[in-house]
């Protein structure tokens, strides 16, 4: 049995390994699609280091269309039957829906990790006060295709009026108020800046970074998720690494990673758990011996 409160309060940054089961994600699309494969690879992530699967059925790469509703929730439930009991493995849901976290739960999952951070389904966050799960309150402004937003979908979401750390903060402390007014106990709720989510640029994801602190200070654990993103790719490019591998990005993101814990980061989102397990490893042997001094 997963002690959530231990979980949250955790003063050692976590590892988030992602598990992907669309066929439209930009890195690994239909890879672990059939439960077995999505089973394997869970494990394979775990021995690796992972200390929670964050299990997605729907891309949220701009441009991405919504997935049914019905093939979200087959695809989620297959892999948390799959994955769930082993080797006391924590389960993250990466979903919008109420109804897939809600089913997810009952099968055994302990984590929400909602993007769109308690705004596109309403009644998420009060599945999650019902279940007295962990829950990802993640900051974004733009909408997939087809969703019930009024708007045009991934319209350009990226203007900060205040600059970027200041306007991700207060909107994001905004999202959390209605959180907790939807019945959602403070000590279950992880935030997440939300970077590449109507932040294209390195102009706005780097000032998040930077400014992790601020987000921690907020009283709440932070989860960042940088992997693989777009701004990673474009500060390779800028650095003179003119078509930056995959490999090249997973390094970026590694580091990245070692910058998080050595900064008290609650947890790391990412596909490559090895190179990042290490990058841990070091950010918070880092951040010890600072503390100690």
């Amino acid at each position: 049995m997963t002690d959530l409160q231990a979980l949250h309060d955790t003063t050692s940054t976590l590892l988030m390994g992602v598990l992907n089961i669309t066929e439209d994600s930009f890195s690994d699309g239909g890879l672990w699609l059939d439960p077995a494969k999505a089973r394997e690879h869970g494990i394979a992530m775990i021995k690796a280091g992972a200390d929670i699967i964050d299990i997605g059925a729907e891309s949220t790469r701009p441009g991405a269309k919504r997935v049914s509703e019905g093939d979200e929730l087959a695809r989620v439930t297959g892999a948390v039957q799959a994955l769930r009991g082993a080797d006391d493995v924590v389960l993250s849901i990466d979903t919008t829906r109420a109804l897939v976290a809600a089913a997810a739960l009952e099968d055994g999952a302990q984590i929400i990790n909602d993007v769109s951070g308690g705004t596109l389904d309403k009644e998420l966050p009060h599945v999650v006060a019902d279940h007295d799960c962990l829950y990802i309150v993640q900051h974004w402004r733009g909408w997939l295709a087809g969703s019930a937003k009024t708007g045009a979908p991934d319209a350009d979401t990226s203007h900060y009026e205040h600059g970027v750390l200041d306007d991700v903060y207060d909107e994001l402390m905004h999202q959390v108020d209605d959180v907790l007014a939807a019945g959602v106990k403070p000590e279950r709720i992880i935030i997440d800046p939300g970077l590449g989510f109507s932040k294209p640029g390195i102009e706005h994801n780097l000032p998040l970074l930077a400014g992790l602190e601020r987000f921690e200070d907020s009283g709440y654990p932070v989860l960042i998720g940088a992997s693989r993103k777009r701004f990673v790719t474009a500060a390779l490019a800028d650095a003179g690494i003119a078509e930056p591998t995959m490999d090249d990005r997973d390094n970026a993101t590694a580091a990245i990673s070692a910058l998080c814990a050595e900064h008290g980061a609650w947890a790391v989102r990412v596909h490559d758990v090895p190179r990042s397990r290490a990058a841990i490893e070091i950010g918070s042997l880092w951040r010890s011996y600072v503390a100690r001094s």
